[in-house]
């Protein structure tokens, strides 16, 4: 079963602000395309305020049946379009992935990006990341750094794009869990707790372009 014009859609948008990633907002469906859908602006269910969406922002979406039976799926922002009311373009739900209980999580995607860290004034080391997303990112390191749960660091990231551009992302993280692995080297997942909109949009655009290549394979 999938969404149809003029249903409601009514979701979350993944944000590294905690209290901003729990608003549900409300959107009517106001056309529909191959794999898209057209979208009006988001309205939130608490404050009726707008709220601006930005290219590749994560969603969180459920849709109620006739019956009224919730169905959830996980949607990006992949463009926008001037229809006499401005309209954004989400992608269409996967009818196979699909599912009646709600995910809480952010979409993070495999990628080996070099990263700079900063555990105090007097410690920093390189490493690569394992995975990155838009609530946090994990990464591997050597094993001879003192890390722990709760830990907070400093860190930028080096995210390269398709047409060649690098930016450099600073942000900073907890550490949530730390694995050490066979070869002796610290496996460090961590979430966001301080990065800016701006900041967090980079990543964001990474993930979705990573999406994007695996889907076409």
């Amino acid at each position: 079963m999938l969404p149809k014009v003029n249903q409601m859609l009514y979701y979350q948008v993944a944000s590294s602000d905690e209290v901003e990633a729990t608003i549900e907002y409300r959107s009517r469906i106001a056309d529909e395309e191959d794999g898209v859908l057209h979208i009006e602006y988001p309205l939130s269910n608490q404050a009726g305020r707008a709220k601006r969406l930005f290219l590749g922002d994560e969603l969180s979406v459920f849709f109620l049946s006739d019956e009224g039976v919730k169905h959830f799926f996980d949607s990006h922002v992949i463009g926008f379009k001037d229809d006499g009311v401005r309209l954004v373009k989400i992608m269409k739900p996967d009818p196979e992935r699909m599912t009646k209980v709600q995910r809480r999580s952010f979409l993070r995607v495999p990628a080996e990006l070099e990263m700079a860290v900063k555990m105090s004034s007097h410690t920093r080391f390189l490493c690569h990341t394992d995975d990155v997303g838009g609530g946090g990112i994990s990464f591997v390191c050597e094993g001879k750094w003192p890390l722990q749960s709760e830990q907070t660091l400093e860190c930028w990231l080096l995210v390269p794009y398709k047409n060649g551009t690098i930016e450099h992302v600073s942000f900073h993280a907890e550490i949530v869990r730390v694995s050490v692995l066979e070869s002796g080297r610290k496996e460090v997942m961590s979430k966001f707790i301080s990065i800016t909109d701006s900041e967090r949009q980079k990543i964001i655009r990474f993930c979705f372009e990573k999406q994007l290549e695996y889907r076409n394979r």
